[in-house]
């Protein structure tokens, strides 16, 4: 039983992976003149499991991976020390993309999933192939649209700047998870992340990540960032299947870094959202001040507000005027 469940996972994997494996890791570093040890420092940083020295399972698109990477090193595009870095957020997002991959093909297959194999590879390898032009052109999409927003800034190149920082949390989430069956959950979080990308997108600001009931954004301007975190809860207000969020906007310098953002600032946003009330929106004194007398804004001094790690933070509710 375990012997034809095997063959079934391998004649998967080698539809997923394109072609058939055909090294062992001291074959495939060979094969791309990398040290052992740095090929398996790589895999690691990528999240993949400790592979035994006699397992077979690299193919030849491990070893065009390897000589890529090393080839970005050499040339100085990706800095030697930051090698593990690159590789570990490329496959942190890669990584949440399959995870939903996976989901998406057991919903389609249900409980043919596995169990017929000629099923599953005939759909996967009518599939991946879709779906890897469609990554493609979203990426290819978002560099181009990062790039020109990067050449439009004052200091192109620089890390840190000043920005919107924002969380959008829903209200009663550990509650839903214990009530809700798997499906009304996913429906949820699914129902949140639509209309929460929308609104961001619509005002020009960019998700930085969602993590289950919480959104991190970011706007460059503080216009932008108060129409998005208003917008949010005049949309979750009009949607009966959506709890109401509690949002929190903070002003300052951010560190971007590998797709996320880093600081203060972001900490501060992630505090005011912790104790706002449900459907408020909480600004920090820096955006209160850029937005103070806007013919759009209303705000309302909350005083000192009681959080771990900042004493006498003050906040202000945002409202329209």
């Amino acid at each position: 039983m375990s012997e034809h469940r095997d063959d079934r996972i391998r004649r998967i994997e080698e539809i997923l992976l394109g072609s058939p494996p055909l090294y062992t890791k001291d074959e495939v570093a060979e094969a791309a003149g990398v040290p052992l040890e740095r090929a398996e420092q790589l895999w690691q940083a990528m999240g993949f499991a400790h592979v035994e020295s006699d397992s077979v399972i690299f193919t030849d698109a491990d070893v065009a991976a390897l000589r890529a990477l090393v080839s970005l090193v050499s040339a100085d595009v990706i800095p030697d020390e930051l090698e593990s870095a690159v590789a570990r957020s490329l496959a942190q997002t890669m990584s949440r993309l399959a995870e939903w991959q996976t989901g998406l093909f057991k919903s389609l297959l249900g409980d043919t999933f596995g169990a017929d194999v000629d099923t599953t590879t005939e759909v996967a390898a009518a599939i991946v192939p879709v779906m890897e032009k469609m990554q493609d052109y979203v990426w290819r999409r978002h560099l181009a649209a990062t790039v020109s927003r990067e050449l439009d800034e004052r200091d192109p190149g620089i890390d840190e700047r000043v920005q919107v920082v924002g969380f959008a949390d829903l209200v009663g989430y550990t509650r839903l998870i214990r009530d809700f069956t798997e499906l009304e959950l996913t429906r949820l979080i699914d129902g949140f992340e639509s209309l929460a990308g929308g609104v961001v997108a619509q005002n020009r600001g960019r998700i930085i990540k969602t993590v289950g009931d919480e959104v991190l954004f970011v706007a460059d301007s503080p216009e932008e960032g108060a129409e998005i975190a208003l917008t949010l809860n005049e949309e979750i207000a009009k949607n009966d299947l959506l709890p109401p969020l509690r949002i929190g906007l903070a002003r300052g310098p951010v560190l971007a870094r590998f797709g996320d953002v880093y600081g203060s600032t972001v900490n501060i946003a992630s505090r005011l959202t912790s104790v706002a009330r449900p459907a408020s929106v909480l600004i920090d004194r820096e955006l209160a001040g850029a937005l103070r007398g806007h013919e759009s804004y209303k705000l309302i001094s909350v005083g000192p507000t009681k959080v771990q790690s900042f004493r006498g933070l003050r906040a202000w509710a945002l409202q329209r005027r």
